[in-house]
């Protein structure tokens, strides 16, 4: 849900640094966090507690399980709290204390603890959500009207003369509607085009590493289901007999659910998630379970280097040498790749704009609380979101349509409608445009204070990476800057708009603490260490520094997104779409308030782009190379997602970059 790298790749690195330090030294202040002050004053005492708790698998149940936790050491055997651990407690949450105020801290401060590790002692499976609900919408605004079931608008119906089943490569990239017309004037059948894309699954997975899981019996059997429908007059949607991938965070029964990571390679669970039921229902055909950087992280998924197990890094149709972004890695890919008609993803923080973008799909992030997410695995209650990957605004409308609206068990959806009538002139669309985003790039000197702490080598090694990813983004900026003129040809009348000047990357110690708290038993047990990534801005890394953020700075960072709500709330009631490149800080404004977007691919770069170092560092969002894809986002105000959608169709007709694909030969 992740992305891994979800901010403007100039800025990125440096800003993701700061995070974690503020992550790691933002402290333990007020609750003092079983554990965390432990294992800043001794070390040693946590790695004998990582060392002596075995590996255990995760528990199966009805909704995604992280496992039971293992069993936490009794306050009597953690060293007695003292003044000199509260003294570096306090200094590094920042606060003050006398040495009288210290000792009379002693006793509460061991109480806090006391109760953590009873809190620790109960099972809290991934699936079990806090108390408290997000509600993106601010405080004094109406609540979302009551959803009203309504089938999305569309136009007459394609033209699928020129595809026929003996032409495997027009049939694999064809659009959802496409394939549906194929299916209902009987030029193929559903077993047929399941067989098609699970062929090429198999055939294209060595290269790309895409497949976690085939659900081939699963699969052809909801296809004949399909076809006997067909036959017997009887039509359940757009959807019907179309074959998808899910995102392998998805609980499907009867398969694993390994949410990408080792340890959790035989995870399953009794009952499929409420995505996959309503698909089920509008009678789309699961092909497999796609992979997913691993807990949500970037592409990189399975097991640590040198284990001799599956897994790795999921890669680009486009450029196979380059990684195809995450979290929503096989998602992205397989639907670039033409090996399944759609695929749902899921984004924290750009994990469906990333590899949207990436690996040149349509991808569609629903307003937060749209989509119930019962069944799939937390990162983050308060920003996950599920959304589908496809190869059009139409189709991505579609998919939208058969899995909105209230479950009865995620809190967090709204009764919001999602009517989407793509015939619907968007004339009268109030538009603006992010036009520090637009703007000419310029680079970014190092910083003093930054430049201060590096050696002279690595100085120069970051001012040459700095003024590569100027060149490359000077490179794109001529995509952007058409997407203005392309607007403006079609009668679109834009007003120039900025975000509000608030520091939204600030908040991100809410992301980090949820994650932490979702995966509590991962980092008390050590099982963190199964994961293939293990580098600083890894999830086993972030949980543990997450575990330091004291109670009281993540209670004011949401205090603070109260803030960021009504600032973001007041931009979008001046607008019915804003237009923006993918990157950059609205991708954590929106994640973090809520409001949707939708991602277009808007061309490929040309021969004379700046080269694809294989190997090199690989920042989002990356530059492929030549040939590889660019990409624009269409934002809405919270659960206007149609809004979007009207501009974001008409642009993709006029555009034409709709019918792109990568050939692999």
């Amino acid at each position: 849900m992740r992305s891994n790298q979800a901010y403007d790749s100039e800025r990125l690195d440096a800003t993701r640094r700061r995070l974690l330090a503020v992550s790691a030294a933002a402290g333990v202040g007020g609750t003092l966090f079983p554990g965390a002050l432990l294992g800043l004053v001794f070390p040693a005492a946590m790695e004998a507690q990582a060392a002596g708790s075995a590996p255990g698998e995760p528990a199966a149940g009805p909704a995604p399980a992280g496992g039971k936790p293992a069993a936490s050491r009794d306050a009597q055997e953690w060293p007695k709290v003292t003044a000199q651990m509260i003294e570096a407690a306090a200094a590094i949450a920042a606060v003050k204390l006398t040495p009288e105020q210290i000792q009379m801290m002693l006793d509460g401060v061991s109480e806090q603890r006391r109760m953590a590790l009873e809190v620790r002692k109960l099972d809290l499976p991934n699936r079990v959500a806090p108390t408290a609900v997000f509600n993106p919408v601010p405080a004094g605004t109406p609540d979302p009207k009551a959803a009203q079931a309504r089938p999305v608008g569309v136009g007459p119906a394609p033209s699928v003369a020129g595809i026929s089943s003996s032409e495997e490569e027009k049939v694999a990239f064809a659009t959802v509607r496409q394939l549906g017309e194929l299916l209902r004037l009987r030029k193929l059948s559903s077993v047929e085009l399941t067989r098609l894309y699970l062929g090429r699954l198999k055939r294209y997975d060595p290269m790309l590493h895409f497949v976690i899981t085939l659900t081939e019996e699963r699969a052809l059997g909801q296809a004949a289901v399909a076809d006997r429908a067909f036959a017997a007059g009887q039509d359940r949607g757009p959807l019907q007999g179309i074959p998808w991938g899910a995102k392998d965070l998805l609980a499907v029964k009867g398969y694993p659910t390994t949410w990408g990571a080792a340890g959790f390679e035989q995870q399953s669970f009794a009952e499929d998630a409420v995505v996959v039921k309503r698909l089920d229902a509008a009678g789309a055909v699961l092909v497999a379970k796609l992979s997913m950087g691993a807990l949500a992280m970037g592409d990189l998924w399975g097991y640590p280097e040198g284990s001799g197990k599956a897994g790795g890094r999921t890669r680009n149709p486009w450029n196979p040498r380059q990684g195809s972004s995450g979290s929503s890695a096989g998602s992205a890919s397989a639907t670039a790749a033409g090996c399944v008609g759609f695929a749902i993803g899921t984004e924290t923080l750009g994990s469906i704009a990333s590899p949207s973008t990436r690996c040149g799909v349509t991808g569609l992030r629903p307003s937060f609380g749209l989509v119930p997410r019962t069944g799939a695995m937390a990162l983050s209650w308060s920003m996950d979101k599920i959304g589908p990957i496809a190869r059009s605004v139409e189709d991505c409308a579609l998919v939208l349509n058969a899995i909105y609206g209230p479950d009865g068990y995620d809190q967090s959806v709204q009764p919001a409608p999602f009517h989407a009538d793509l015939t619907e002139g968007w004339e009268s669309l109030r538009v603006g445009y992010i036009a520090k985003a637009f703007a000419a790039p310029t680079l970014m000197p190092v910083a003093p204070e930054e430049g201060g702490k590096l050696s002279p080598a690595a100085r120069k090694r970051l001012e040459e990476q700095r003024s590569r990813d100027l060149a490359q983004r000077r490179y794109d900026h001529r995509f952007h800057a058409r997407t203005l003129e392309v607007l403006r040809a079609m009668g679109v009348r834009l007003t120039p708009v900025e975000l509000p000047g608030f520091h939204f990357s600030s908040l991100l110690n809410i992301l980090d603490a949820e994650a932490a708290a979702a995966f509590d038993d991962l980092t008390t047990s050590g099982r963190d260490a199964l994961l293939a990534g293990q580098a600083a801005d890894d999830w086993p890394n972030i949980f543990r520094a997450g575990r330091l953020i004291p109670a009281v700075e993540y209670i004011q960072a949401e205090r603070g997104r109260s803030l960021a709500l009504a600032a973001m709330h007041q931009l979008f009631a001046n607008f019915d779409v804003i237009v923006t490149p993918s990157d950059g800080e609205q991708l954590v404004a929106t994640n973090l308030c809520g409001q949707p977007a939708l991602i277009v691919p808007n061309g490929l770069r040309g021969p004379d782009a700046p080269p694809f170092v294989a190997g090199a560092e690989d920042p989002w969002p990356d530059y492929g190379g030549p040939g590889t894809p660019v990409s624009i986002t269409f934002l809405a105000p919270l659960y206007e997602d149609t809004k979007a959608a009207r501009l974001a169709h008409a642009y993709q007709e006029k555009a034409g970059f709709q019918g792109l694909h990568p050939k692999l030969g």
